[in-house]
């Protein structure tokens, strides 16, 4: 009787894709640590990315987003906390991060912090992208603190401390603390000289604060970077959640944000009703202190969107190899291995130019002046391009998927909301491709060091020399009009990471520039260019091994 009534087996189904080794199974990203001299962080990645691919951690990120944040405005006895309350599950990927370097790397390090910074955030986005964003800008935040020494001497230490302290105390009791941003108000968005916050002078560095921001991440750090009008002008400011005397300051979080995706990290709108806080940098500065952290941010951007595309890139790959349909496996589908082998080439490419820019932040930490003005040029023109690439990536990786990739149950549903975000925080893309275009013009040696780059890899394929050549063209007319700074920036990156991967292997380099640079082969949709691609090679670089 009980075989009577059974329905059906469960068959061709993949297994669950938990307990791999994130950065081990990740060619392309060992590949390009080696050219730009960091191999000597693969130990530390590989236990990292042990972690972040273990089944603990990726079941944090998953009740980290099912349960995400409450904000507390009154205690149950009616005095206003303004606390925001998470999952454990989100404090555990806090502490995982954050004391696995993620926000403290680059600055303790003893040689190619960042490179090493841009790989464990890219390996701890792929675990949860959310929590990777209060690290990113408490690691961001330095250069910035830098601008005035005091403020530095006493907040650096505690942001690059290693450690995770969750409890809601002054932060001179903790023993390590985070960092947020709130610039964007409601009427100004990205234009923030349309700010009305205004800031009162209290005495030698410090003022109370009044008004709105309308996009405060992370709204539990310990303090916050703001712009705000002073007398000079706008100005850039610290803002703690709590006061000298030990008082909470007065931030009201008035509420927080319902988003698309990022849901295991609170963002919100808040209030400034007097708040306590210290300048940083001069009157009148407030854009140029605050631009060094989000040079930082843009760089984690980056990081974070080729994470996300790596991440899908995972799934689809599992996913296919682990599925028979038409009596072979999905993966050995013509059509199906020409679209992986087109993914694949997207992370190829996107890893390489993110490592590339994280050795320049490096070499310009370092005092290399030109190294400095490419990662200026360089970051907007990756950061555009990049982020814009992942959302129809993850969409066609999702769709490898079938049926399953659009179910909750699954990991896909999760990084495809997520996959807009980079493209939009820290200057949508026609904000940042004008911001290339500035660069352009007011970065002394900003193209020069560019375009060095690009000449180091000149003879690699003809078809990257043509695109070069294509690029001269344009800059002998000058600096490309604001209706052209999309289509320029799009062609500059493409030129950039085929010149990232000169020294990649000839399957990856040739297929890149086949897909992407030739004019008569470039398609719409990932796998229907008609160039021919080395899959097996491109599949071997990208699969999971069993």
């Amino acid at each position: 009787m009980p075989d009577q009534l059974a329905t059906h087996e469960v068959l061709n189904q993949p297994p669950p894709l938990v307990d791999f080794n994130a950065f081990e199974l990740d060619v392309p990203l060992q590949s390009a640590l080696e050219r730009n001299g960091a191999a000597a962080h693969r130990d530390q990645l590989a236990v990292f990315g042990k972690r972040v691919g273990s089944f603990e951690a990726l079941e944090w990120g998953r009740l980290a987003n099912e349960n995400p944040p409450k904000l507390k405005t009154f205690d149950r006895f009616g005095h206003r906390i303004d606390e925001v309350e998470f999952h454990p599950a989100y404090h555990q990927l806090m502490r995982l991060g954050l004391e696995s370097g993620v926000s403290g790397a680059a600055w303790t390090a003893e040689q190619a912090g960042h490179t090493l910074h841009a790989s464990l955030l890219y390996l701890m986005t792929q675990a949860d992208a959310g929590t990777a964003c209060p690290m990113s800008m408490t690691y961001a935040v330095v250069p910035a603190l830098r601008a005035e020494p005091a403020v530095a001497a006493e907040w650096e230490p505690r942001v690059t401390s290693g450690r995770y302290d969750p409890r809601f105390i002054p932060a001179a009791e903790k023993t390590g603390a985070t960092m947020g941003m709130a610039m964007t108000e409601k009427q100004g968005g990205s234009d923030v000289r349309a700010n009305t916050t205004r800031a009162h002078a209290l005495g030698t560095g410090e003022y109370e604060l009044i008004g709105h921001k309308w996009f405060c991440s992370a709204p539990m750090s310990d303090a916050f970077l703001t712009l705000a009008y002073a007398e000079g002008g706008l100005t850039c400011f610290l803002v703690p959640r709590w006061r000298p005397d030990g008082t909470r300051n007065a931030i009201h979080i008035m509420r927080l944000k319902d988003k698309l995706g990022d849901r295991s990290n609170a963002s919100s709108e808040i209030e400034y009703h007097g708040a306590w806080a210290q300048r940083v940098g001069e009157e009148g500065r407030g854009i140029r202190t605050i631009i060094d952290m989000v040079q930082g941010t843009r760089l984690d951007c980056i990081a974070g969107s080729a994470a996300g595309m790596r991440a899908a890139l995972t799934q689809a790959a599992w996913h296919t190899r682990h599925r028979t349909a038409f009596q072979r496996q999905l993966a050995d589908q013509p059509a199906m291995r020409g679209v992986l082998a087109d993914l694949a080439l997207e992370v190829e490419a996107a890893t390489a130019l993110m490592i590339r820019i994280a050795s320049a932040f490096d070499a310009a930490q370092a005092s290399d002046e030109r190294e400095a003005a490419f990662a200026r040029l360089a970051t907007p023109i990756a950061k555009y391009w990049v982020c814009k690439r992942q959302p129809g990536f993850v969409y066609e990786a999702l769709e490898c998927l079938g049926g399953a990739g659009f179910v909750e149950e699954g990991p896909m549903p999760r990084l495809f909301r997520q996959s807009p975000l980079n493209a939009i925080w820290e200057g949508s893309g026609n904000v940042i491709a004008l911001d290339a275009l500035r660069a352009l013009t007011r970065e002394p040696g900003a193209w020069e060091a560019l375009r060095a780059e690009l000449g180091l890899a000149q003879g690699a394929h003809p078809l990257l020399d043509a695109a070069i050549d294509r690029i001269d063209g344009i800059r002998v007319n000058g600096v490309p009009a604001e209706s052209e700074a999309r289509a320029f920036v799009e062609t500059v990156a493409l030129a950039l990471e085929a010149a990232c991967l000169r020294d990649a292997p000839s399957a990856v380099l040739a297929g890149f520039c086949a897909t992407r640079l030739d004019p008569d082969n470039r398609a719409f949709l990932h796998g229907a260019a008609s160039a021919s691609l080395d899959t097996d090679r491109l599949l071997a670089r990208a699969l999971p091994s069993e």
